[in-house]
């Protein structure tokens, strides 16, 4: 089998273990993408396009603009009537990380950090909701009302926030997480990321201390990083709490994912975060709820009437992440200098998207949306645990909990890191690896996955694959 002939089987299979309902483009650009970075070598000629056509079931304009795409982005060569070729003279890695000129210390660690990765769909991919069910018709009938001719103020800058939106959200805790608050404490903001960095600007100094559980979410400690924290973890264990050596007491931030632990995918426990608090005295106690719950699990530690918490929100995880819009909820004297610095640094907009959202909440549909959603990703969380369970390697799974993540708990001998590369490379399956989000001292080893982007039969096959991946490879290790 000559080198173009393994690589037209090596995109079909890939092609196919992507979610059947993505676009044709989609699927074809993560195809290439995971190939390129997991398989392929530099200077590797890909299959004729017409062959690449024939064979996927694709339109040569789609390909062409896949093509194009990851060419513009340094991935592939193309001269034009003789081939395309990949590109991959330095590891991607490599490339990225090695700029033209000095960068910061701060540059520098974020770099060696985990990160998002560039593979955005498959199977399992953490982190990622369901986006092809959302009603995008809907969203855009609710647009096309907004954006008429009387509503030009919304095309200026945003002066904390749209107050019809402040509304609906101080609605929506009220009826999902029992939170009580008033408009002057919500603060508009784009995205948890933004809402973390307008705390970590606003509240604390270069070099002050931040507490985190361990295991962490790796998008907060990346936050925490570039505004030059300094950061400590809090080994967290789902039935025990708190356990082992604690940080010292006074740091400026102690930080918490909120009505489930992220990545571990588990629900969290309000008495843990409490008591770590009454521990700790921290000056500042961040919580970051970002998912899907089920309206009566409410485990926060938020208290929207004390004067140092922050409950941090984002509709990434709840919609579809190119929403881009959160919010913070935060002690009423603070709003008012939080709003400050976020215009002083950020300046502020995207008022037209907050008038969408507002009625988009007003009219019910994000309700009924995540009622659909919550049960759904139950039946898939529960779905996809009947098919692991047994399997050699696995020695725990997070139970069904109605949000998009769950986490599996592999034996202290197996190399989680590796295991997830197998899995890439084998079976085009994405499965983060948990150690890489342990603090020091954290020797717990596993796979955070995602329901978000698989259903169905789908569901079955792949759920069945990752089985077979597993076992493989356990397999492989004896």
């Amino acid at each position: 089998m000559d080198d173009r002939h393994q690589a037209l089987c090596h995109i079909k299979q890939a092609y196919h273990a992507q979610p059947v309902h993505l676009t044709k483009h989609c699927r074809l650009e993560q195809t290439l993408l995971t190939l390129i970075e997991q398989r392929w070598q530099d200077g590797q000629r890909l299959p004729g396009h017409r062959a690449l056509c024939v064979t996927l079931g694709v339109a040569r304009n789609t390909l062409a603009g896949v093509i194009e795409s990851l060419t513009r982005q340094g991935h592939l060569i193309t001269d034009h009537g003789r081939g395309t070729w990949v590109c991959k003279r330095l590891p991607r890695r490599a490339r990225e990380a090695v700029p033209s000129g000095p960068i910061s210390r701060r540059a520098h660690k974020l770099l060696g950090d985990v990160g998002a990765s560039p593979l955005q769909s498959g199977a399992f991919v953490p982190g990622v909701p369901d986006i092809v069910h959302f009603p995008i018709a809907r969203w855009r009938q609710l647009y096309s009302r907004i954006t008429v001719p009387h509503n030009t103020l919304l095309l200026s800058y945003a002066a904390g926030g749209y107050g019809p939106l402040k509304r609906a959200i101080a609605g929506y805790l009220s009826r999902w997480r029992g939170i009580d608050c008033e408009l002057d404490q919500i603060v508009i903001t784009e995205g948890a990321h933004h809402g973390l960095q307008l705390c970590a600007l606003t509240l604390a100094d270069h070099g002050d201390r931040v507490v985190m559980d361990s295991p962490f979410y790796w998008g907060a400690q990346n936050v925490f990083h570039a505004g030059g924290l300094e950061i400590e973890h809090a080994k967290w264990e789902p039935r025990e709490g708190y356990v082992g050596t604690l940080p010292s007491a006074r740091p400026r931030l102690l930080y918490f994912t909120g009505s489930h632990h992220y990545p571990l995918g588990m629900k969290s426990v309000s008495a843990h975060k409490r008591s770590l608090v009454r521990h700790l005295e921290p000056d500042w106690v961040l919580e970051d709820d970002y998912e899907f719950g089920d309206g009566c699990h409410r485990e926060l530690a938020f208290d929207a009437v004390a004067g140092n918490q922050i409950l941090i929100g984002s509709f990434s995880k709840l919609m579809f992440p190119g929403l881009r819009l959160g919010y913070l909820v935060v002690p009423r004297g603070l709003s008012a200098a939080i709003n400050r610095v976020r215009t002083g640094v950020f300046r502020e907009g995207r008022l037209l998207d907050q008038a969408v959202l507002a009625t988009f909440i007003d009219y019910g549909d994000l309700d009924s949306w995540c009622q659909r959603m919550a049960c759904e990703y139950l039946q898939r969380q529960q779905q996809l645990q009947g098919l692991l369970a047994g399997t050699p390697g696995i020695i725990g799974i997070s139970p069904p909990a109605g949000n998009i993540s769950l986490s599996l708990a592999l034996a202290a001998n197996l190399d989680d890191e590796r295991l997830s590369q197998h899995l890439l490379n084998r079976y085009q399956l994405v499965a983060r690896p948990l150690s890489r989000v342990c603090g020091a001292g954290d020797y717990r080893r596993g796979l955070i996955l995602g329901v978000g982007m698989v259903e169905g039969e789908a569901l079955d096959r792949q759920g069945l694959r990752l089985a077979a991946g597993i076992r493989e490879f356990v397999e492989s290790q004896r």
